[in-house]
């Protein structure tokens, strides 16, 4: 005899944000591990992303907590993972990772970069990068850290450049070492060490690192099964298309890997069929009403690919780019309502989309803009993607 799937609708979707994604006060955190932990992994191709991400999750918000998980303890780990996307990740979270998606995506890196260099290279060959990539590990340990500059001095061969696009008015000379560095960083052998400038840098400096292929880690079948239990765990109830969206796996590894789970079917407001852990089918009571600003690229904001049941369709071409990339956005009680910007002088500038939840949503999304501003400083923010709205309200 079959039995009805489970429903979980809109608003219990909605309630389980604030707690599982540490968005509701009394859910923040004092760790940013557990931050990252409770999202899976923050996204990091925007590297003031990080800092925002998480602190929009923390008690007391601190880039030198964030600092301390990325550089101190090492206990978060940059890798090119999910998406071809960069993501800062637990460190026992790590190996899982690598081997359910980083890796395979190390092994397309390393043979684009191989093709492009010895294409454009007169006198280049696989022995010769081997031999450079040699160099500048061996440089880069006798150093301890190291700029792509100061290794480019040890190494000269690094500083070997082609021409990409030629006669095209985008022309550009690029040094081999930018592509060497890229794909010895997603084989794990380097590590991004601290920025060159403050928080908000994506000049790294580079440290040594482990190769992801020797770190303990289960076959990619197991990874990519724990993979999708733990992001079950933080998005579920949620879509196979959803996994395949976030994690760029073939369609036949998301629904391989969901089926390894325990994950149970069950069903969405609009008929379609999800899957949710067993222990998470029964209601939760929402928490106190709650508003949040998050950065561009959160991976809240970013963790799903249908994205209606917490984002109006209209407010779409206001808070993305071209590209799909999300933009700073403003959220009540688990849905976007608006976006916000920083302008020059410092100011928190956000704008309401919706009169959602009235005075009480603008009066709690005013004490978060001042909580914002409160400890950015005298650091300015500008996203790496921008966004119409975005853009507006920096000007």
């Amino acid at each position: 005899m079959s039995h009805p799937r489970p429903h979980i609708d809109a608003l219990g979707r909605r309630a389980r944000l604030g707690r599982r994604h540490l968005l509701a006060p009394a859910y923040r955190s004092a760790r940013t591990e557990e931050v990252a932990d409770a999202v899976v992994g923050l996204h990091a191709s925007d590297a003031a992303t990080v800092h925002l991400a998480a602190c929009a999750r923390l008690t007391a918000p601190d880039p030198a907590e964030v600092e301390r998980a990325l550089y101190d303890d090492g206990s978060l780990v940059r890798l090119l993972c999910m998406r071809r996307t960069l993501f800062a990740v637990g460190a026992g979270l790590a190996p899982v990772v690598a081997s359910s998606t980083a890796l395979a995506i190390a092994a397309k890196e390393r043979r684009d970069m191989t093709r492009w260099i010895i294409g454009g290279l007169p006198g280049w060959d696989e022995r010769r990068l081997a031999e450079v990539e040699a160099k500048a590990l061996a440089a880069l340990t006798a150093r301890g850290e190291a700029t792509a500059g100061d290794l480019a001095t040890d190494v000269p061969e690094l500083r070997d450049t082609i021409v990409v696009s030629p006669g095209k008015r985008y022309e550009a000379t690029v040094a081999v070492s930018s592509r060497i560095l890229r794909v010895l960083a997603a084989e794990g052998r380097i590590r991004r060490g601290r920025p060159r400038g403050g928080w908000t840098s994506s000049s790294f400096r580079w440290t040594p690192g482990t190769a992801f292929a020797d770190l303990p880690a289960p076959p990619a079948p197991e990874a990519r099964a724990d993979l999708a239990r733990r992001w079950l765990a933080a998005y579920g109830p949620a879509t196979v298309e959803d996994l395949k969206w976030w994690t760029g796996w073939t369609l036949t590894d998301t629904r391989r890997a969901v089926a390894a789970t325990d994950a149970v079917e069950v069903t969405l407001d609009d008929g379609v069929g999800a899957w949710a852990l067993p222990d998470d089918l029964e209601p939760l009571a929402p928490p106190e009403p709650w508003a949040a600003l998050l950065p561009a690229l959160d991976p809240t904001a970013m963790g799903w690919k249908a994205r209606d049941w917490y984002l109006g369709p209209d407010h779409i071409p206001r808070l993305f780019d071209r590209s799909g990339n999300i933009g700073p956005t403003v959220w009540w009680n688990g849905r976007i309502v608006g976006g916000w910007a920083q302008r020059a002088d410092g100011e928190i500038a956000w704008r309401l989309l919706t009169d959602e939840g009235g005075r009480a949503a603008a009066s709690a999304v005013e004490t978060e803009a001042a909580r914002l501003a409160g400890w950015v400083g005298d650091v300015r923010i500008t996203p790496r993607f921008r966004t119409p709205l975005e853009r507006e309200l920096s000007g």
